[in-house]
């Protein structure tokens, strides 16, 4: 690319500009100009130029990460990638999303991707109103450090660089900056659309004094050290591509002014229908990022680099081994518990059937005291965080139950959604503490929130509660258990007594290992899995005799092993299930039957 205006880093509102002048046939000696509204919803040629730019001349290691200490001297107006989940979904808002100028003839100009016209916005002027999508996303919560992405940074992007050029250049040297402030005034097109009702999503205009002190307000308000939302502008995109809880890689251009401050009907954004202030999200405390590419992220995205090889069975079943002994030794030389920890770890929901969800495994490690959870459950909560992108812990107490808010609920006076515990993405490790639980009655709260645990583990559900009714989302959330004795609250699919038989820390593994296994981990819980007809007939057989010497035995039961049986196969790197898999699964059974009785 060559100079600021073609400069898809620093300056990606000129390329934008650049691409919808030659799409309208401005400036291309044709006598035929295309009208702005034909490009409503549309793309007129910016989004193949990033995408080349990004994906084909390697541009996406170079743009920086956003958060908040890139946040101190990444340049406004340029481009930048966010990493998080959508938390809140806030409707659409209008744009001036292209306008004329009379005084200047036949010149279009765009507003895409930015929330301040780039040019003074005259009257009277020709305009086209478009629409784009609000998001309200958050980090990724529980996302363990190593996780965190990573860019090599480009020389030019740094602060030193960024003030010589801007010393060298002067501020106004870039056409596509930001005009003065004194410029931002209000757009006589924007008021008269106001004056005349265009229809609009948006909810009645809010005091922001009142709304400061509104529940929930300390969760979006204020930008902390370690806490970076971003309220994320989408366009051209199909409502389905993008749903709540789902984790996003957003590019696109930033637009964050600490000097901006949200004021009503006198100095409203001068190219926007949508007051900020409406939201409670000023642009000084929240960054936006006008979405120009986006990437729905799985749990193998989280990985540093690339996967190191193909899973192949021989080198699937070296790192397993591995896995294993480590895994037994934090667990304190229980085997047996190592073999169920290594397929829970494993698990995920591969499809539901009706009310089932198929696939999930959840643990409920039981034997422990308050003593031996501070040792081993300390072990696991490191060992989670050095294997698993994202993993959080829940201590069990009767004043937790009764006063957290596990579900999200919707308030109607802020418009938000306000989150809860539970709101997590898909593939999150989930480790509750039910050691410190003592007797005594549970409020309302604590109730609701019992009954929202069960419906987690039994269904992979969360209902969130919308005042007048009540919505369930699907979840996909790993949950292993510590308690005394059979947890109630939190029933989980396979119950394990815990018996170590060392208390000798495990060595730290060495770098090299832990990629291994997070790769290993990521990878081989999606290989797709079959059973042969042969299996079918042994699997058969033996859900005939075993249901005939236990008659408690059910469907529950019989679905458990299936789970199991697929899960031993993928975790050798296997993808049909063979006789030695099934044998594993009866043997798995019977050692954990025997500790049971």
């Amino acid at each position: 690319m060559g100079g600021p205006p073609y400069d898809c880093m620093s300056n990606p509102l000129g390329a934008v500009r650049l691409t919808f002048e030659k799409a309208i046939g401005l400036g291309s000696g044709s006598e035929t100009v295309t009208h702005p509204s034909a490009f409503e919803g549309k793309d007129w040629g910016a989004l193949e130029l990033f995408r080349h730019f990004l994906f084909q001349e390697s541009g996406l290691s170079k743009v920086p990460i956003l958060n908040p200490k890139t946040l101190r001297w990444v340049q406004h107006n340029s481009l930048v990638r966010y990493r998080g989940m959508i938390q809140d979904m806030l409707g659409n808002e209008f744009y001036v999303g292209a306008y004329r100028d009379i005084k200047d003839g036949s010149s279009w100009r765009t507003n895409k991707f930015t929330d301040v016209s780039q040019y003074p916005m005259e009257s009277p002027s020709v305009t086209c109103i478009w629409e784009r999508r609000l998001l309200y996303c958050v980090p990724v919560p529980g996302q363990s450090s190593w996780a965190e992405p990573s860019c090599d940074m480009d020389p030019n992007w740094s602060p030193q660089s960024r003030e010589k050029r801007r010393r060298m250049d002067g501020e106004d040297s870039d056409p596509m900056d930001l005009v003065p402030e004194d410029e931002v005034k209000s757009s006589p097109i924007t008021k008269k659309m106001r004056e005349d009702g265009l229809p609009s999503t948006s909810p009645e205009p809010m005091d922001l004094k009142t709304a400061s002190s509104s529940p929930g307000m300390s969760t979006v308000q204020f930008v902390d050290k370690d806490n970076l939302p971003c309220l994320v502008k989408i366009y051209d995109s199909p409502e389905s591509d993008l749903k709540l809880n789902d984790v996003f890689e957003f590019i696109g251009v930033l637009t964050f002014d600490s000097e901006l401050a949200v004021e009503k009907d006198d100095n409203e954004l001068s190219n926007s229908f949508y007051d900020d202030a409406l939201v409670h999200m000023p642009p000084n405390k929240v960054p936006r990022l006008h979405c120009i590419v986006h990437r729905k992220l799985a749990v193998h995205d989280f990985l540093p680099g690339s996967p190191i090889m193909e899973p192949k069975p021989h080198l699937v079943k070296e790192i397993r081994e591995a896995l294993f002994r480590h895994l037994t030794a934090v667990l304190g030389n229980d085997g047996v518990a190592a073999h169920f920890m290594l397929l829970h770890l494993l698990s995920k929901v591969h499809t539901r059937v009706d009310d089932v969800a198929i696939g999930k495994l959840s643990l409920n490690l039981i034997g422990l005291s308050k003593e031996s959870v501070s040792v081993f459950g300390t072990r696991l909560t490191q060992t989670f965080k050095s294997l698993l992108p994202c993993t959080k812990c829940l201590p069990l107490t009767l004043e937790y139950l009764n006063t957290a808010s596990l579900a999200p609920k919707k308030d109607y006076q802020t418009n938000r959604l306000i989150p809860g515990v539970l709101q997590l993405p898909e593939g999150s490790h989930l480790m509750v503490d039910e050691t410190q639980l003592e007797s005594g009655s549970l409020n309302s709260i604590g109730i609701e929130n019992t009954k929202i645990l069960k419906n987690l583990t039994e269904f992979q559900k969360v209902e969130y509660d919308f005042q007048f009714y009540k919505v369930e989302m699907a979840a996909d959330i790993q949950l292993l258990i510590f308690s005394d004795g059979k947890s109630n609250i939190v029933p989980a699919d396979v119950i394990v007594p815990f018996q170590p038989s060392a208390l000798e820390s495990s060595e730290i593994p060495v770098a090299e290992a832990l990629e291994a296994w997070r790769w290993y981990l990521a990878t081989v819980r999606s290989l797709p899995h079959s059973i042969g007809s042969e299996m079918q007939k042994v699997v058969e057989d033996d859900l005939v005799a075993a249901r005939q010497a236990d008659r408690s035995l059910g469907s529950q039961d019989f679905s458990r092993w299936l789970t199991m049986g697929r899960l031993i196969s993928s975790s050798l790197g296997e993808t049909c299930l063979s006789l030695e898999h099934w044998q594993m699964v009866k043997e798995l059974e019977r050692l954990r039957k025997e500790r049971l009785k």
